[in-house]
């Protein structure tokens, strides 16, 4: 069982392409944006901190001895800090979740794997999967009318874990789909060795609902300087 900041810095190796000076330089998913000037991600015995490899470096040497210096992440402090350099457009806060040890079990929908040789399903719903298909694997659906419904794939991946992306129509909700897709695509993730992951923001209730129905274990959080 890995702790929570080993966890933490799988999370970070997944959500980020870094440099050799352990800067993070782009988002890890197509189409490959830049990364956020700061993350920084905290569990209950440390935090994680990554700055852009487009930061100067005294600033990231004065950002740095601010956020070090305490346990509390001062939120105001390094907005005031980073806008001198750069306006910010976003700040990105959100639980960072592991789902918990899986067994194969039987559905109570019919969750299909989606393949190469049925990724035509994905089309008319989820064209963005569709199209990146190659990157999204493993990828689970509920088929309602020739069509996928609900889909849980891999957001963002690297060997050693997996980050899950997952999506219900909305007139398909309340139906257990996104609970049976989740617990296949991570069942999936699981028997190849790898972590599977979830994260979403404060702000999405809906999501966090999700996170609990499933039973994911809040490890640490996310935040984000954009």
């Amino acid at each position: 069982m890995l702790s929570d900041m080993e966890l933490l810095d799988c999370h970070v190796q997944v959500l980020y392409k870094h440099n050799e000076f352990n800067q993070i330089t782009h988002i890890n998913e197509l189409p490959y944006d830049n990364a956020p000037m700061i993350y920084i991600g905290t569990t209950k015995n440390g935090k994680i901190v990554r700055y852009s490899n487009e930061l100067d470096e005294n600033l990231v040497n004065d950002l740095d001895k601010a956020i070090q210096s305490s346990s509390n992440i001062e939120l105001a402090e390094i907005i005031n800090m980073l806008n001198i350099h750069k306006q910010l457009s976003s700040v990105w806060i959100g639980p960072a979740y592991v789902f918990p040890k899986l067994r194969e079990q039987k559905s109570s929908t019919n969750v299909i794997q989606i393949t190469h040789s049925n990724k035509e399903l994905l089309k008319a719903n989820f064209p963005y999967t569709y199209e990146e298909f190659e990157y999204k694997q493993p990828c689970y659906a509920i088929i309602q009318d020739d069509m996928a419904v609900s889909i849980c794939c891999s957001a963002r991946q690297t060997s050693m874990a997996a980050e899950a992306s997952l999506y219900t129509l909305e007139e398909f909700r309340g139906k257990g789909y996104g609970l049976d897709v989740s617990n296949a695509w991570a069942t999936d993730i699981q028997s190849q060795g790898r972590i599977a992951l979830y994260s979403t923001s404060w702000d999405n209730f809906s999501s966090q609902s999700v996170a609990k129905k499933l039973k994911l274990i809040q490890y640490g959080t996310d935040i984000n300087f954009s």
